[in-house]
């Protein structure tokens, strides 16, 4: 039987991975999952697949989930700090990494000497950690699979330690709500139409991202890092139907592409059980969209956001956490009606341009503090400057 951990089980990554492990239960041991609120449907989970370990990160809600579970074998934790007394030292098979923000970080980088494989579908950790994570990946020979679709795609079509037979990768985007939207009305632009996005049905941080193409940008740094390649490398096309993932062209002459339905389950699916593959129930394949792919360039005026992209530094640096955190703390502004959608890019691309922030393009991040404590200084600063 496999052996897995689940951080942030009760959200869409980890729900769809345990969807799958349900049909094929009698072949997965289910060792931990991890919430950070939702403590009852944690302990649901927990109850239906025999989880023994559970960690919750609120207080209150582990508090709450311990009383309930009084009379029940099952530990319940509340930090990420006992995986030596969970794990004995000896290495599960399968880790997915699916807790959203800057709190995905550390239990990321900390996880990796306790897994032989770690799929990883949270942002902030390959974005502003690459570098600690990459050290941790090879101290521990841990194999590491991006659980985005567009990474997954780019992952599944290249020799995995041929990076530098790669000449150019296209990521696709939707285009998101806005893709045709008339430009004069921006500015008008409510939270409500933002979080409207018209093929994926994702969380509101992210459709917001995905809606000023910020999320495009998130990915293009990520592909970057974990394919070491150059920002010359990286283009976007735009892609409504996303059913087409990403382009690869090789310096051979050749060029892959990789397609699927707008469904999580397949990366996940396929990141699961790489090699030894079980079927999985899939679309037949649309031709009509094939016949009609539609792919664009993006349109700055439309999506300035992405001019981002060319303020980046080639190496690994804190500077992405400048980025991140801003972007995190003016999308949660803006779904609080405190600032225009408009305002969120023109912000963005104004605080990196600020010398007190340009700085941080010469600094290498160190460990899991120095992310921690200039994320939570660009909060506050964007707390008391006028946006």
């Amino acid at each position: 039987m496999k052996k897995i951990v689940i951080f942030g089980s009760t959200g869409s990554i980890g729900t769809t991975l345990l969807s799958i492990i349900k049909k094929d239960k009698k072949n997965f041991n289910i060792e931990l999952i991890s919430a950070n609120k939702n403590y009852k449907k944690l302990i649901k989970q927990a109850l239906f697949f025999n989880v023994k370990n559970l960690i919750i990160a609120d207080k209150n809600s582990f508090l709450k989930a311990k009383k309930i579970l009084k009379n029940n074998t099952i530990k319940i934790y509340n930090n990420f700090n006992s995986f030596k007394e969970i794990f004995k030292n000896k290495k599960i098979d399968y880790t997915m990494s699916a807790i959203t923000g800057f709190e995905g970080l550390k239990p990321t980088l900390d996880i990796i000497r306790f897994t032989n494989v770690i799929a990883i579908a949270n942002k902030e950790s390959i974005i502003c950690g690459w570098n600690l994570i990459k050290k941790n990946l090879e101290k521990y020979e841990t194999k590491f699979i991006p659980v985005d679709s567009e990474h997954f795609s780019i992952w599944s079509l290249i020799d995995k330690k041929k990076y530098n037979n790669i000449e150019e990768v296209y990521l696709t985007a939707s285009g998101g709500p806005f893709r045709t939207y008339p430009l004069g009305q921006f500015k008008n632009i409510t939270p409500q139409k933002a979080l409207n996005h018209p093929n994926w049905s994702m969380g509101k941080k992210i459709s917001i991202d995905s809606a000023t193409m910020m999320n495009k940008v998130f990915e293009i740094i990520e592909a970057k890092k974990i394919f070491n390649l150059k920002y010359e490398q990286l283009k976007i096309l735009i892609h409504p139907h996303s059913y087409l993932h990403a382009i690869v062209k090789f310096n051979n002459g050749l060029t892959k592409m990789l397609i699927h339905d707008t469904n999580m389950v397949i990366p996940i699916f396929n990141s699961l059980y790489q090699k030894n593959m079980n079927s999985i129930k899939s679309n037949n394949l649309n031709i009509n969209i094939l016949n009609n792919l539609e792919l664009k360039q993006v349109d700055k005026k439309r999506f300035p956001i992405i001019k981002i992209i060319d303020k980046l530094t080639k190496n690994d640096t804190l500077f992405e956490t400048v980025i991140v955190s801003a972007n995190d703390n003016l999308v949660n502004k803006f779904l609080k009606n405190e600032i225009k959608f408009t305002d969120i890019s023109k912000n963005l691309l104004r605080i990196a341009s600020l010398a007190e922030f340009k700085k941080y393009k010469n600094i290498i991040p160190k460990n899991v503090g120095d992310i921690e404590k200039l994320a939570d200084y660009v909060g506050l600063k964007i707390m008391t400057m006028r946006v």
